[in-house]
């Protein structure tokens, strides 16, 4: 499997066991997985109705640029990045693309 296809499955497969978490204050919010393939942009919504409002919010938003997983967007409170790099993709290949460029290079990750 080459370096694209398993960082995608990594992404698809995290996103999809997330989507299974049900909050008990959000009974009626369903999640969808959202994967672009073509495109390398992967998203995990939450949407729905829940006491007479509308709720939609992206949860995670990760892609793929340049063979790198660019983190774009995690509301939640979990270390996705450190359920990545256990499952193999390295710090080098990890953008915090949430974080400010010129922030990057302190990070740790990858910049670009």
């Amino acid at each position: 499997m080459d370096k694209i296809k398993k960082y995608e499955k990594i992404i698809i497969d995290y996103l999809k066991e997330y989507s299974k978490i049900r909050p008990s204050n959000l009974p009626n919010i369903e999640s969808r997985v959202i994967a672009d393939k073509e495109n390398r942009h992967y998203q995990l919504l939450d949407w729905g109705w829940q006491d007479g409002k509308y709720f939609f919010t992206v949860v995670f938003h990760f892609d793929i640029i340049n063979g790198k997983v660019w983190f774009q967007r995690n509301i939640t409170e979990r270390e996705v990045v450190d359920v990545f790099m256990k499952q193999g993709i390295p710090k080098e290949d990890i953008v915090l693309g949430f974080r400010s460029p010129k922030i990057r290079p302190y990070t740790g990750f990858a910049v670009a």
